[in-house]
């Protein structure tokens, strides 16, 4: 990748001034209520949207209405749904160019986005498409000459198709970062910075989306858009009333193996998520419970393409019931069986706690989460607990009874 500077001042035309003040946003009840077109009204309720969800009632609209838009809500709450509908209100069905464009940091969660949005657009004869590292570009470039106007991708793909000539920004109506606390640390920062800085028309209008938004990606964020309408929600509030927190105290590391096997054995899983913080441990852990005799199967960031969509394929459709996995599952994923998450190590940042957790009581459901904790684990704990002003409790001995 060409090298890029990290300046803020990136977008032709939008430059940064302070967020607007939240209490002005005007929230909109029923999706009826809103300015949304018949088409696309019959795919929201086709798609099984009743009532719009709090995010969904202040963000929808102005992002419907060409507004910037910095928006925060608890993971599982309805974010893709909030910005799928109001990007999909700016396209017109007659221009076949790229209008909207949607970055994600992994290829799961940009599959996940396109679904929700073609699904969302029945209806309304909109093409949309999915760009992402690990498939041919000669299929990316065709899918956007034929007029793909609905683009989801990752950043090093999308770059790459910008920097070919081959996706052409001039009709790009709305950009969206999903999940922009990830996409503005190190390891997408150069990418998205790269891409904002080759440049979008005076039309385009800019929305920043994530669960978690620590002071420095506000800080950007209020550099990069423009009078943006601002949704944002003190930490106390963003952990998620649904799901029952809990964790085990063990004395040792190498405990942790059997404690989590014991939990395995006298819960009831529908579907369940089991975190570890690096590749070679979840593939160590998945091998030995497999040794064993239980059902899995492990995804991290380094398995091939094709293995990592089949994987995640059948553990959708319910074939696999338990995944092990890194983070690249930690965030956006929407699998609506899935019940319990269990850290068997305990994120290295706290912000990917609630990206955890949040896999389970997707959009108001109740959901468990177990952590496994050593000594040298509590502290994190506590820290975790201050920061979201929330309680994890001791699991009771009599875990069976838990609900999940």
């Amino acid at each position: 990748m060409a090298e890029c500077g990290t300046s803020v001042q990136v977008v032709d035309g939008v430059t940064g001034g302070p967020p607007e003040v939240e209490n002005a946003i005007k929230e909109y009840k029923t999706f009826d209520d809103m300015p949304l077109k018949e088409a696309l009204l019959r795919g929201i309720y086709a798609h099984g949207f009743e009532q719009p969800s709090q995010i969904q009632q202040k963000a929808i609209v102005p992002i419907a209405e060409g507004r910037d838009l910095l928006a925060q809500a608890q993971s599982g709450t309805g974010k893709t749904g909030a910005f799928s509908i109001g990007s999909l209100c700016r396209i017109d069905p007659t221009l076949f160019q790229p209008q909207v464009l949607v970055l994600a940091p992994t290829r799961e969660l940009a599959d996940q986005i396109k679904k929700v949005a073609e699904a969302l657009s029945s209806f309304m004869n909109i093409q949309i498409y999915g760009a992402t590292g690990g498939t041919p570009v000669r299929e990316d470039i065709r899918a956007i000459e034929r007029g793909a106007q609905f683009i989801v991708g990752t950043p090093g793909r999308i770059y790459d198709l910008m920097h070919r000539g081959v996706l052409m920004r001039d009709n790009i109506r709305v950009l969206i970062l999903d999940e922009a606390d990830q996409m503005l640390e190190d390891r997408f920062k150069e990418q998205v910075f790269c891409i904002l800085q080759m440049g979008f028309p005076q039309q385009t209008r800019i929305a920043l989306f994530s669960a978690t938004m620590p002071p420095d990606v506000i800080d950007v964020a209020n550099r990069v858009l423009n009078d943006p309408v601002r949704i944002l929600i003190p930490p106390d509030q963003v952990t998620l009333d649904g799901i029952s927190q809990f964790y085990v105290d063990l004395e040792r590391e190498d405990w942790k193996y059997e404690a989590l096997c014991d939990i395995y054995k006298q819960l009831n899983i529908n579907q369940a998520i089991i975190y570890c913080n690096k590749r070679q441990r979840a593939e160590w852990l998945a091998a030995k419970m497999k040794d064993e005799g239980f059902t899995l199967e492990c995804i991290h960031g380094d398995m091939e393409v094709g293995e990592r969509k089949s994987r995640m394929d059948d553990f959708r459709k319910g074939v696999v019931r338990v995944l092990i996995s890194t983070d690249l599952l930690a965030r956006g994923i929407d699998v609506q069986q899935v019940s319990l998450v269990i850290n068997f190590e305990l994120p290295v940042q706290k912000e990917n706690y609630i990206h955890r957790i949040g896999r389970s009581g997707r959009y108001g459901r109740k959901g468990v989460a177990i952590n496994l904790v050593t000594p040298d684990e509590m502290a994190k704990i506590r820290d975790i607990e201050k920061y979201y002003s929330t309680t994890i409790n001791i699991l009771p001995n009599t875990i069976n009874e838990i609900i999940l």
